[in-house]
């Protein structure tokens, strides 16, 4: 076969055939590249293809070669990424809920893309995307990349900002008017993504879920708060906040039952003070967090293994909220 224009391209095309088609469990005898090769219409002679495996060793691949059942096999072994790590990461993007399931499987493919067809296949059996609570901002990623752009460069962003109306239809914010936030930090919590920035507008430290951000762009003003964020921590305003709904600061003194210690930790972290009780069955906290339904939800949901002891008005809201529920399910 005669040499085609493509034969300087021989040893990308052969770099090509090692990612796609081996790995640790699945090699290609000399015989097998050649003919793969040949579908590039690339002529390789055995004597030079040891050559261009050294080539590709000298490069970093690490390919090996391997004798079995009399015949040798090549392949490539170690890669940038373990199936294991893809596995981890595909299962992040199908859990992600403010990913879309169109972008949920575009970047899925593009994970199989990192590792052999062979292996591909491992991560396409746990491709459960279809049915899932999903956001319908197919937009997120950018309005992520902006918001990131805007911190480094120290700009405020603009835009506009919807809720969904009883009957699933999209309702801006304020009338449509913009939002003008300077962007201090994004977190990821109960499974949305969230801008946290300062509204000078009110004065306080509000929080955005990223994917009802619409029409968002940078600004050329500077970025405000600085002074009233003070030394404003990102992780310590998630532990604070339940499920990202707002409510006054206060100190709290909750006391637990030992048997919940796991949750208390999941949810204030293990430097949190656990002050044992006598009757050696309890233990007591004293936290921050923004006093709302959903936190006072979330000391129902332990039943009995979680009081609120101080202070009184919280407890009284407390109180309070236990009642609305009784009367509308007395």
């Amino acid at each position: 076969m005669a040499k085609s224009i493509y034969q300087k391209c021989k040893l990308l095309f052969l770099m090509k055939i090692f990612m796609e088609l081996t790995d640790e469990e699945h090699g290609l005898t000399l015989s097998e590249i050649t003919e793969e090769l040949e579908r590039y219409q690339i002529v390789a002679e055995r004597k030079t293809l040891y050559d261009d495996f050294e080539m590709l060793r000298h490069f970093g691949l690490d390919i090996v070669g391997e004798k079995c059942d009399r015949k040798f096999y090549y392949k490539l072994c170690s890669r940038e990424f373990e199936i294991a790590e893809l596995k981890l990461l595909v299962d992040s993007v199908q859990s992600a809920k403010f990913i879309t399931e169109k972008k949920s499987n575009e970047l899925i493919k593009k994970l199989e893309a990192l590792t052999s067809k062979h292996e591909a296949k491992l991560l396409h059996r746990q491709v459960y995307v279809t049915g899932r609570v999903k956001a319908d901002n197919e937009k997120i990623l950018y309005n992520v990349d902006i918001i990131h752009d805007a911190i480094s460069s120290n700009k405020r962003i603009k835009f506009q900002y919807f809720s969904w109306n009883e009957k699933k239809e999209m309702v801006l914010r304020h009338g449509g008017a913009y939002y003008d936030i300077s962007p201090w930090g994004l977190s990821w919590d109960d499974e949305n993504y969230y801008m946290i920035g300062y509204d000078k507008s009110d004065e306080i430290i509000k929080h955005f879920r990223v994917d009802k951000m619409l029409n968002i762009s940078m600004q050329e003003q500077a970025r405000e708060g600085k002074e009233k964020l003070g030394d404003f921590n990102i992780a310590d305003y998630s532990k604070k906040i339940f499920s990202m709904f707002d409510g006054e600061e206060q100190n709290v003194k909750i006391r637990f039952k030992n048997s919940v210690a796991g949750i208390a930790i999941d949810r204030f972290g293990r430097e949190t003070v656990f002050v044992p009780d006598k009757d050696g069955e309890h233990f007591t906290v004293n936290v921050k967090v923004l006093v709302s339904r959903q936190f006072l939800a979330w000391i129902i949901s332990l039943g009995d293994a979680a009081q609120i002891v101080g202070p009184e008005n919280v407890v009284k809201k407390m109180k309070d909220e236990i009642e609305n529920i009784y009367n509308k399910y007395k």
